[in-house]
């Protein structure tokens, strides 16, 4: 078990889980170290803490407080996280199917879960929708936090994979993590062998909130041929461009273990603002954006929508007053399905 330990301005007051094995970085105006005292020696352990305290008061504080984490340390166990609760909104006129299935890409079992209409003519295929959710969620969101069910009623039948925290690439480390591929091979795949699906991309679109807005929007631009709408929602859209930051340590190693090291080629070759300069207006798919003006994200967001006017792309771009939540987004739904079904083709 790791622990945080917080130096405000005199003492040592809090402790609390931490995720990173060790890191110190600022967090309004405190100084955190985080350890994990089982990955450590006790001497190297009580040095870190030590070389933290500027005075002898301070280290008499941090040996009481060493003796706790430690004693702690020595008897607390990881516990399973509980699962979130799974209260999908639905519609009397469609039914939901959760499938589990093997992955080739992943080389393991993935889920996801369908919306579509309760009643399907036979012989009859659909568009489909990919929905993908955000960082810290799962394949439940969309359906959980949105109301977004209620559009597969209109003839739609709506994807939401699980995507853990991967942005949708295929990571560089480790690097069997191939989400982009289990996401544009293996998912497209079992989909369409298992529902009434049309396979082609003028009927096939992708959407995704935040995390989920940098993968629909990225994907698209890295394959073309696959979808014809993309939206992103308060994408985090620069996510590769971001330099390395100690104050965002636990942060940056992530993005280093997707995208490699600043500058890398694999982080340019999962850059949409590097993707968009060679990309051909034409054959790119519909975009339809959104950013709440609240958010940090609406700076990045409103420079790719520069770039897409410049050169000239198919695209809509929306910002009102809002933060980056379910709120914004879930409003969004009827303009971002009114395009969808606008450009969409369902006869093809």
């Amino acid at each position: 078990m790791e622990f945080s330990i917080i130096r405000a301005t005199r003492d040592y007051r809090k402790l609390q889980p931490s995720n990173a094995a060790l890191r110190g970085f600022d967090v309004a105006g405190q100084r955190t170290i985080s350890v994990s005292p089982g990955g450590v020696s006790p001497a190297r352990f009580s040095a870190m803490i030590t070389a933290s305290m500027p005075t002898v008061g301070h280290r008499r504080s941090g040996s009481v407080l060493l003796a706790v984490v430690l004693t702690l340390s020595s008897g607390c166990k990881t516990k399973a996280v509980a699962p979130q609760p799974d209260h999908p909104r639905l519609t009397a006129n469609v039914v939901l199917r959760d499938v589990t299935f093997r992955s080739a890409a992943l080389n393991r079992d993935m889920q996801y879960r369908v919306i579509l209409p309760s009643r399907v003519a036979s012989g009859l295929r659909l568009p489909v929708v990919y929905l993908l959710h955000g960082g810290g969620g799962g394949f439940h969101d969309w359906t959980n936090d949105s109301d977004v069910a209620h559009f597969a009623e209109s003839g739609l039948i709506l994807v939401m994979p699980e995507g853990a925290s991967s942005y949708y690439a295929n990571a560089v480390d480790p690097p069997q993590d191939h989400y982009e591929d289990y996401i544009v091979g293996d998912l497209i795949s079992d989909v369409e062998s298992k529902f009434p699906a049309i396979a082609s991309r003028s009927s096939r679109a992708i959407v995704g909130i935040s995390m989920g807005g940098f993968g629909a929007v990225n994907l698209a631009l890295r394959h073309p041929d696959l979808f014809g709408f993309a939206g992103g929602m308060s994408s985090a859209i620069d996510v590769p461009r971001r330099a390395f930051s100690i104050k965002r340590l636990q942060q940056s190693r992530h993005y280093n273990a997707i995208f490699g090291p600043s500058g890398s080629q694999t982080r340019r070759d999962n850059d949409p603002f590097v993707l968009v300069r060679t990309a051909s207006p034409g054959s790119t798919p519909y975009l339809f954006l959104t950013c709440g003006e609240q958010e940090g994200l609406l700076p990045a967001n409103r420079e790719f929508a520069k770039l897409l006017e410049a050169r000239h792309f198919h695209y809509e771009f929306h910002t009102i007053p809002g933060g980056h939540d379910w709120n914004q987004w879930n409003a969004w739904l009827p303009s971002l399905f009114r395009s969808i079904t606008e450009r969409m083709n369902p006869k093809a």
